[in-house]
């Protein structure tokens, strides 16, 4: 899984990027995103990533990319524990 973080100043480059993300997952938060898919996939994430916008980003702009296994722990708080994939209402 990845979790992609970023702050990009320019909203055209920022909404581009949002709508990039989106394409493999969902947001965690307004600039956060998680990614959950093969290594294959979160490949092609960090290609795109650097192939499509790396150039356009400023010295203010910023993009933290962090993989995690299923080993990691997770702590949720607030709304974010309701985003349990283990959680089921029917």
């Amino acid at each position: 899984m990845l979790i992609i973080s970023y702050d990009i100043s320019n909203d055209k480059l920022r909404t581009r990027f949002a709508k990039m993300l989106s394409k493999y997952g969902g947001r965690m938060q307004y600039s956060m995103f998680r990614i959950k898919n093969s290594d294959r996939v979160l490949d092609n994430v960090t290609i795109e990533i650097k192939s499509k916008f790396e150039k356009k980003f400023g010295q203010s702009d910023s993009v933290i990319i962090m993989r995690l296994s299923k080993q990691c722990k997770i702590d949720r708080f607030g709304y974010a524990k309701n985003d349990d994939e283990d959680l089921i209402v029917i």
